[in-house]
């Protein structure tokens, strides 16, 4: 086996190889031959082990015909780190494949954080702007602290960004404060299913204090406080929230508004109901009471018309408590 040719240099800013072309050619060109001989390899201790400087071109680029143009590998580190002051950390370019590919078996397939920007940020004119894949955890992660986490774009009639499962989720959104938003037209082509929801319900201004299953009437100032009074025409429905079931769908939601309520107008809903006046059974009518907030049996059809809040869906022979009801306003 022939010796090696070794070039070294003692002092700090001296290169130990240095490789210049001043016809347009390469400085530095290496060729390794078989299944594991590399072209040129670099090892460093404490820095870079192959560091790339361009004044106006690539830093590093690196070419392959049916292999890999440029793979980073680390054991505990990045396998590939890119930092740019201006410009892009890292940019991915494919003419007919994927222009930045991720691949992980327990981490993440691509990892990408900004503090003030685009985490990751992928444009894809024919194929994908940025695909990641993963055996067990996260194909693409994006992280900011104060913009976002990851941003899809597409122009024209593409698509933004587009989630896909096969048995799984296709996109799932999680939030402390909301979960997801859309500005704009939102068309659904197969079922809506709201989990533990069981009402349809709508804010209104309250005026006194109240508390989930409250039978809710009008004011005149448009208002809504709890009924007092038999067979109340101004009734309108029942807080919701009480017992096990909450709202599926709230309109006219203002989240600065500390006095507003949802009011349960259709579906399932828990509501205080008082059966010392007559017991109440499964499928009788409901109207307000003269026991504030409190629902009771409509005896009197006369008098029910225009006041009836829903239709029990329990029964409850004496005294008063909270059952579920079906909100049907008659």
């Amino acid at each position: 086996m022939a010796n090696p040719t070794v070039f070294q240099s003692n002092v700090q800013n001296v290169a130990g190889v240095v490789g210049e072309n001043t016809a347009n050619g390469d400085g530095v060109f290496g060729i390794g031959h078989g299944a594991t001989g590399r072209g040129v390899v670099g090892t460093s201790d404490d820095q870079n082990a192959v560091s790339g400087i361009a004044k106006k071109g690539k830093g590093v680029f690196g070419d392959s015909t049916d292999g890999i143009g440029v793979h980073g590998h680390s054991v505990n580190q990045h396998g590939v780190w890119g930092e740019s002051d201006k410009g892009s950390g890292v940019t991915g370019m494919g003419h007919k494949w994927h222009g930045v590919y991720g691949h992980s078996v327990e981490q993440h397939g691509v990892w990408g954080e900004s503090d003030n920007g685009s985490g990751v940020t992928g444009i894809g004119h024919k194929w994908h702007g940025v695909y990641g894949q993963a055996d067990d955890q996260v194909g693409v992660f994006g992280q900011s602290t104060t913009g976002r986490g990851v941003v899809g774009v597409a122009k024209g009639a593409g698509t933004g960004v587009e989630g896909n499962s096969t048995t799984g989720i296709g996109v799932f959104g999680k939030g402390g404060h909301l979960a997801g938003r859309f500005e704009g037209d939102v068309e659904v082509t197969g079922d809506i299913r709201l989990m533990n929801a069981a009402d349809f319900a709508e804010d209104f201004d309250v005026i006194e204090l109240t508390e989930p299953g409250d039978v809710m009437v009008l004011t005149e100032t448009d208002t809504l406080k709890p009924s007092a009074k038999e067979y109340d025409k101004k009734v309108v429905g029942v807080i919701s929230g009480a017992g096990n079931y909450k709202p599926g769908i709230i309109l006219d939601k203002q989240n600065n508004n500390a006095n507003r309520k949802p009011i349960a107008m259709m579906g399932k809903v828990y509501c205080k109901v008082d059966a010392d006046s007559s017991p109440i059974e499964t499928g009788d009518m409901l109207t307000s009471s003269n026991i504030p907030g409190y629902a009771m049996k409509a005896t009197d059809p006369f008098k029910a018309f225009g006041a009836v809040i829903g239709k029990a869906l329990a029964s409850l022979k004496e005294g008063r408590g909270l059952i579920p009801i079906l909100v049907v306003l008659q």
